[in-house]
């Protein structure tokens, strides 16, 4: 582990470790970036994630955490004197932040998968509760420029990645996320003004590639 006390386990187009990326960016935290094949994974990762075996891990004077939303929180924690904060101080709005990405990690992932995993009666749908999802959480947002107020933070982040498959799930499904959720495309807009999201977000043509991949090998 020689050589960084921050240390990062993850993958390219994972959506969970596009949120540590995003933290670390927003934090300005420098680390060491370690890209894992998910196929064969690493011996580091197996040890530093031994429940699980998943990315993203961070680890932290060689200390491993895990699951990206715990992270979040974590570089949040771990490093108050780095601006800007990622968790609100008001104890009600910090529990808002974490139902939202609660609800982002219970909800969006599934919901988008059955979008490009499925066909026919089933895809539509999943269409249709992909969009019902998205228009709960552009609930949430009403006016406001972001999830829980006016400044980019925890929940924002645990959403924004799943944007980086908005392409995809338009092009596979034959539908239109701007039409149905204007208001949260416009978010996706502001937020992607960030250099710590665009930056650490994937390029969706690359993501579809690799959707229409994972199609074949679910034939």
């Amino acid at each position: 582990m020689a050589g960084s006390d921050v240390v990062l386990l993850d993958s390219w187009a994972s959506v969970f470790g596009a949120r540590v990326r995003i933290a670390l960016a927003e934090k300005g935290i420098k680390h060491e970036y370690k890209e894992e094949n998910l196929t064969d994974k690493s011996s580091l990762l197996l040890q530093m994630n031994p429940v699980h075996k998943k990315i993203p891990v961070l680890i932290h004077h060689g200390k491993p955490i895990c699951e990206s939303n715990i992270i979040v929180q974590y570089i949040d924690e771990a490093w108050p004197e780095n601006s800007p904060p990622l968790l609100p101080s008001d104890p009600y709005l910090r529990a808002q932040a974490r139902f939202w990405a609660d609800f982002v990690d219970k909800k969006i992932y599934e919901a988008g998968k059955r979008i490009w995993g499925t066909k026919g009666e089933e895809q539509e749908g999943a269409k249709k509760e992909f969009i019902d999802l998205l228009k709960v959480l552009e609930g949430q947002l009403g006016e406001k420029p972001y999830l829980i107020g006016e400044s980019f933070g925890y929940a924002d982040i645990s959403l924004i990645p799943f944007s980086c498959w908005f392409y995809s799930l338009e092009t596979i499904g034959k539908m239109s996320i701007e039409k149905e959720c204007p208001k949260l495309v416009a978010w996706v807009k502001r937020c992607m003004e960030r250099e710590s999201v665009f930056k650490s977000l994937p390029d969706p043509h690359k993501i579809y590639k690799l959707v229409v991949e994972l199609q074949k090998k679910l034939g």
